[in-house]
């Protein structure tokens, strides 16, 4: 019983599970989303308890009574106090980012205590690495879970288990939430040689630009992570917001990139050695485009360009 509800759960007791603590992208832990058991030290100081009451009525002994009831009084206020630690604590999903098929996708955390401290929350989804957090009182906490994923799309994980055992490890409070959680996953990159280059227009005029340093091309909204060299502090002083300043450089012999060309012997390597491609020439910085399914990326350079052509990579052919 205990394993099913620690995250396996299914058919009957997954749909009442689902109007009980609906999905949501925060939740606040309470006494309809917390679950609480002895813990197996729990179960054994209580078959310890059953031996000594029997001792006590046999041998009339005044000692062994006290002894036991100061035992189960301690026993039953820890059933509370383990409860409380997890009551009230809120919990946010911050996101996630893309990954690679094979790896582990990381997920963003939040944890709020509203009124009171949180000690020694673990959480966790089954199978995974458990990772463990103090919230103080009226402060935030982050914690960064990692989820292994194998296909390509979006993934989905399931309910993360939130526990406690604290403070004396006899019960075990806790609670299965659905944060709405999603994560992007690329097909495995593949190592196969790059096709041929060929010219992605005739004439000066039609070729396509890419980020670069040569031609100032304009400002944009600053972004985080742009170089401070490229903010227009002039701008900024004059109470116009921050803007970063755009280059520009025109893109030569770019490489169109298209499925059928792509070697393998199912469509899982094939996509793979497309995202392997990718990777191959914006290390190389060499213009690419891709021709997917009716829809063409590029040609171009830069974050943006190699994001977009692995999410079509990664949705091609995926149900939405």
């Amino acid at each position: 019983m205990i394993a099913r509800l620690g995250g396996q759960a299914s058919g009957v007791f997954a749909r009442w599970l689902n109007k009980r603590i609906p999905p949501a992208s925060q939740v606040q832990l309470n006494h309809r989303r917390i679950f609480i058991l002895p813990s197996r030290a729990g179960l054994g100081l209580m078959l310890l308890l059953l031996i000594m009451l029997i001792g006590a009525i046999n041998y009339q002994n005044s000692l062994i009574y006290a002894v036991t009831f100061v035992l189960a009084s301690l026993f039953w206020v820890s059933l509370y106090h383990t409860y409380r630690n997890l009551s009230g604590l809120q919990v946010h999903g911050a996101g996630s980012r893309p990954v690679f098929a094979g790896e582990s996708a990381p997920f963003d955390l939040t944890l709020r205590a509203l009124d009171r401290e949180h000690q020694s929350v673990r959480l966790m989804w089954p199978g995974e690495t458990p990772q463990q957090a103090d919230v103080n009182s009226n402060q935030e906490a982050q914690v960064t879970l990692y989820h292994a994923v194998q296909k390509r799309g979006w993934f989905k994980p399931r309910r993360l288990r939130i526990e406690t055992r604290y403070p004396l490890g006899w019960f075990v409070a806790w609670s299965l939430v659905d944060l709405n959680l999603q994560v992007l996953v690329y097909p495995k990159p593949v190592d196969a040689p790059l096709p041929g280059a060929g010219r992605s227009g005739e004439g000066e005029g039609e070729q396509p630009y890419g980020e670069g340093v040569d031609d100032f091309q304009g400002l944009r909204a600053y972004q985080p992570g742009d170089s401070r060299r490229r903010l227009d502090w002039r701008a900024w002083s004059r109470g116009q917001g921050l803007h970063s300043k755009v280059f520009a450089e025109p893109l030569q012999d770019s490489i169109w990139l298209d499925l059928d060309a792509a070697p393998g012997v199912d469509l899982e390597q094939r996509l793979g050695c497309l995202a392997g491609w990718i990777l191959q020439l914006e290390q190389s910085s060499q213009p690419y485009g891709l021709s997917l399914a009716g829809e063409q990326q590029g040609p171009a350079l830069g974050d943006a360009h190699r994001d977009a052509c692995l999410l079509a990579i990664a949705l091609y052919g995926v149900a939405p």
